[in-house]
Formats: structure tokens, sequence, C-alpha cells
């Protein structure tokens, strides 16, 4: 391999199976997630062509967005939740599919149980239905978010039809500070580009932060790619991503693994790579990150005030005052101190047990504020284990947080965690759009788990750094 090429062109064109007429590249697929929202119309789609699932070991399915996390006792009380869930229990019986379902004991977000089972590897293409398919890309694989007609095509050819993005290397450099996690740096990098910066490009994440990351704050960062407007995001493979593989139910063993480990530290960039544009940030002008507006670029720094409307560019300015109106909120106000009805802490942007664990340091002895609803969820079965047996749950539990059964809840409230009329709600998950949290006028401030610990016991927007212990404490 040329050492000019970069991680991206490397993995694409060894997955490349030929080019089409139309110029795009067909792209053979090494993995395959389905979930229950997304796959029901693909395999019906399947079954109208007679066709099968051409490479079933390479597929696997589970159940999160519908699914309550309060009570799961079967059926639903939602009955279009439970024609999906029996749904994709008959499909992947019937096409020989292994369904991680909610007697499995591996259930839970798709972003999750993939990388958790060791299904998720560097050099890897992979593909869901799903958006925030780029999460695993922190591995140094490539990974589409793609529609259901596409569901269908690689459930029955194992192959997609895609156009070849640009490369651009988001830098990040410095030391963060106290308090700064992974989502404040995401969240610092899609308002610095935009929402629609990344059209048209792969983001490959590098620099000393990103080195210093562990693979559960890669996956953070790598999920809200598409929040940019990146088709796809990656983080070079090293040591921290093979010890974080090593030992996983489907990763390779013994020697098949030492032989896996040297090809996947030979897919990073080289010092030489070449891109299509390169930016960098000091990692040291990152502070707690919190959104104001209807999308996650339109974020501040905790001790920063919103932009005025005329900061922004002239086409920009229409958009910025809708969501000023909509989110009730002035120019030059700060966010510090607005008052919160809701905390969320879950998703598959955070909602790993590295995030509870950060979020009970602070939950502990501390009680949620009267009035407001803080709910934790974790991210997948085996995430809720881990946390009860290291005695998070009853941290969160005496601190006054709702402990629920894993899935992918306020995040996008297709189940029955949903925001009501106007609440205001600081949540852990990835979007912010309008309705996004279940009610058409419920509000949505994205920010860390710490921080949306900090606003549930304070009950307002609260700079995290004011809770922390002080350094030699």
């Amino acid at each position: 391999m040329s050492d000019t090429k970069n991680l991206f062109n490397k993995v694409w064109d060894l997955h490349t199976v030929g080019t089409l007429p139309s110029g795009q590249t067909q792209l053979f697929i090494g993995l395959h997630l389905i979930h229950e929202v997304t796959s029901p119309q693909a395999f019906a789609m399947l079954r109208e062509r007679d066709l099968k699932v051409m490479y079933p070991e390479r597929t696997f399915a589970t159940v999160d967005h519908i699914v309550p996390t309060d009570n799961q006792a079967r059926p639903f009380a939602d009955n279009l939740a439970e024609q999906m869930m029996s749904a994709i229990e008959k499909n992947c019986r019937e096409f020989g599919v292994t369904l991680f379902d909610l007697k499995d004991g591996r259930q839970g977000i798709v972003h999750t149980v993939g990388p958790e089972q060791g299904l998720t590897q560097p050099g890897m293409t992979i593909a869901c239905g799903d958006s925030h398919t780029s999460t695993h890309g922190a591995f140094g694989s490539i990974a589409f978010g793609i529609g259901t007609s596409q569901v269908a095509y690689v459930l029955s050819t194992q192959t997609l039809a895609m156009n070849r993005p640009q490369v651009r290397r988001v830098g990040v450099n410095g030391e963060l500070g106290p308090g700064v996690f992974a989502k404040d740096v995401i969240l610092h990098i899609i308002r610095q580009l935009g929402v629609k910066g990344g059209i048209g490009y792969a983001y490959e994440f590098a620099g000393d932060v990103f080195d210093r990351m562990t693979m559960e704050e890669r996956m953070t960062v790598c999920n809200m790619s598409i929040e940019g407007g990146a088709r796809c995001g990656y983080i070079n493979p090293d040591e921290t991503t093979v010890e974080y593989i090593r030992g996983r139910p489907f990763a390779p063993q013994g020697e098949a693994f030492e032989k896996a480990r040297e090809w996947w530290l030979s897919l990073a960039s080289g010092p030489n790579a070449q891109f299509d544009d390169e930016v960098s940030y000091d990692a040291a002008s990152i502070e707690p990150t919190v959104t104001w507006g209807i999308n996650p670029g339109q974020s501040v720094g905790i001790n920063e005030a919103i932009p005025t409307v005329a900061s922004y560019p002239e086409e920009e300015q229409k958009g910025v005052q809708e969501a000023l109106d909509f989110m009730e909120l002035n120019e030059g106000q700060s966010m510090k101190g607005l008052k919160i009805d809701v905390a969320f802490i879950g998703s598959c942007t955070n909602g790993r047990i590295s995030d509870l664990r950060q979020a009970a340091e602070l939950a502990k002895g501390n009680r949620v504020a009267p009035g407001v609803k803080a709910i934790v969820v974790p991210g997948s079965q085996q995430v809720r284990r881990q946390a009860e047996e290291e005695g998070l749950a009853e941290i969160f539990t005496e601190a006054g947080f709702e402990w629920r059964e894993a899935g992918c809840s306020m995040c996008l409230a297709m189940n029955p965690d949903k925001l009501k009329g106007r609440e205001i709600c600081a949540s852990s998950s990835n979007r912010n759009f309008k309705g996004r949290q279940g009610s058409p006028t419920g509000r949505t401030l994205l920010m860390s788990p710490a921080m949306v610990t900090a606003a549930a016991i304070r009950g307002s927007v609260t700079d995290v750094r004011e809770m922390l212990e002080p350094v030699g404490a």
C-alpha cells in the first residue's frame, strides 16, 4: 500500500467490488447491523422478490428504538411497537440472522452492542439503517448509516453503491481542561465546521487528544460525525483499539487475533498520508459545551453568551432567529442558570459504562432537584449489569434518578419516554431538532453526561467544573 494513502482510502479500495456505470463504487460490506425499525420493510422487499440474505453470518440484529425502558412485559402496550418486535423476531428466524433480543442478555442499542460483542473491528466496512452508524469508525472501520431500501440491498447482495467521499483530517491537540469530555470536543468541532460542513467528506479525527481517549470516548466523537454532515468519521486503530477488542466474543482468538492485530495497525494513516482538507483546533480552547438552538452546531461554551444573530452569515440569520424563537432564548443570553424540567443520561452517544461512571461520580451524595425528572438508561443489557455490579445503579436511585432497562429511550422518543409540552431537557443524546424527544414543542439541550448530572442536581444548566473536586483535594 502506498504511504500516501489515508486509512479511509485503503479500506475503501480493499472493499471495492467494481465501478458501476453511474460512476459509483460497488462496495462490499463486511458487517451489516439491523434493528426493528428499518428492517421490516427491507425483509418484505426480499420476500416480494424471492431473495435470501446473502451472508446471514455477517448480519446481526438487535432491538432498541421502540423498546420500552420501564415495563418490557410482552405484548408491549404500544401495538405498533409490538408489531415491529414480532416482525424482527420472525424475520431473523426465517432468514437465519442472529438476533440479540430482550431475553438474550446481549440486547441494547445497536451501536453499543456491536463494539461490546467484538463485532466491530478495524478495517471493516459497516452498514446499518441508522444515522449514527458512524460510531463504529472509532475502531478504524468505515461505517455508514443507510436507508431502508439500502438495507434490503445489503441484505440481498452484501454490497452498497456509493460515491467515494473526500477525506478531511480534523486535528485536536493539547490538553483538555477539567470537566471537558469527548462530547464537548465533538460539539465544539461541529460548531466550528457547521452542521453542513462535512457534506461530501469522511472525517479522520487525529491528534493527541484522540490518541489519549478511551475507545468509549472515541465512539462518542465518531457517533456525532453525521451531525456535522460528514458521511462517516473514524480514528486510526492503535494499541488502545487492539486491547479493547481482545477477548470479546466475536473477535478473532489466539494466533488469529495476533495476525489481525498486525493487519489492523498497518491500516492507520501514516505520516505522509494525504487528505483533501485539514483543520485543527486547540484543546485548551474547549469549554464544557451546551447547545442553545435546534441543531447540534448551535452551541456555546458554558461561560459564553449566545451569539448575536448579526454575527452569523446573512444566509444563516433566518434559521438562527427561528432557533432563538423556538427555544425562547435571546442573543447575548447566558445558558448558565437556565431551568430544566428533565435530565436524560443515555443514547448511543453517551450510554456506555464510562458515561455512567462519570455521571455517578457527580450524583453520589447529591439529590436531583425538586421538580426535575431524571432518568438513566444504559446502552445495553451488558452495561446495565456492569453498572449494577459496580454499585452505580444504587447511587443513581439514591440520588433520585430513575434506573431503566436498556434502549434508545428519550434520544428519539419512538417509545414511551417522551417530553411533554414545552419541557426543557438536559440530554446526553445527539440531536436537538424540534420534536426529537417526543413533544413537538419540547426543547433539548445537548451536553455531556457530567453536565446533565450537574443540571439535574442544580435544577438548571450548570458549569460542571463548579461541582468537581479540586485537584489535590
